[in-house]
């Protein structure tokens, strides 16, 4: 999306500090008027037949996220990166794998969860990993990340979790999409949180780290079947 202000004054006559103000401001109304589209794309209902025709590209994007892709492509990585965890977050309903699936743990592919509309964590972080990567947000700053969640309740065990993790440069502390939270805040401030291990196409580490941990096509077979999947429906 695209905003244009509109002067009588020529914008190379302004002072360098109005100019700045006046982008900033663009910037700023054209994220208010993205996230309000987004809302309405997201209230759509899916049309019948839903299952069958999200796994036809659009376009070279499979057409169940169009709705996320178009809006979301002209934002910069933070408003991306928003934009994708409400859009999961709001669409799909959490449930347990072995009420959805019929299977104690089962990893659906972006549109396998669309297309069912519910699902549990892990499906939530691979729906956001693809999504991501299909608005142009590069491999190697996307990884999903194995975490314990502290609960409210002191006496209660932590819970395993997964959600995703982007790092805007290779050392900087990283921001978490989360199905818990509607927000995407920095590691640090999610203290609830304890990370155990990351993965993405590329690599598994230790926790949030440099420190590798082996090949997570080897190791993580669930991760090899859901990457073939979304690859055959159109994600790169």
């Amino acid at each position: 999306m695209r905003l244009a202000l509109s002067s009588s004054i020529p914008l190379r006559s302004l002072p360098q500090g109005v100019r700045r103000a006046r982008a900033t401001m663009a910037r700023r109304l054209a994220f208010a008027l993205t996230a309000l589209a987004l809302g309405w794309a997201i209230a759509a209902p899916a049309p019948p037949g839903v299952r069958e025709a999200e796994r036809v590209p659009v376009k070279g994007r499979p057409r169940a996220l169009a709705p996320l892709l178009e809006v979301a492509s002209g934002l910069d990585d933070a408003g991306k990166l928003l934009a994708v965890n409400r859009f999961v977050n709001e669409r799909i309903r959490f449930r347990d794998d072995i009420e959805v699936w019929g299977e104690s743990d089962h990893w659906a592919s972006p549109l396998e969860l669309l297309a069912r509309g519910e699902g549990d964590c892990e499906d939530f972080a691979i729906a956001k990993y693809f999504s991501l990567l299909a608005l142009g947000i590069p491999r190697s700053q996307l990884r999903l990340v194995y975490v314990q969640v502290r609960p409210a309740d002191p006496s209660a065990s932590p819970q395993a979790h997964m959600v995703l993790a982007h790092y805007a440069a290779p050392n900087a502390e990283p921001s978490i999409l989360d199905n818990l939270a509607t927000g995407v805040l920095p590691a640090a401030w999610r203290d609830d949180l304890t990370p155990v291990f990351s993965f993405n196409a590329e690599g598994m580490w230790q926790g949030l780290g440099a420190q590798t941990a082996g090949d997570p096509m080897a190791r993580l077979s669930r991760w090899r079947a859901v990457l073939a999947q979304a690859h055959a429906e159109g994600f790169s």
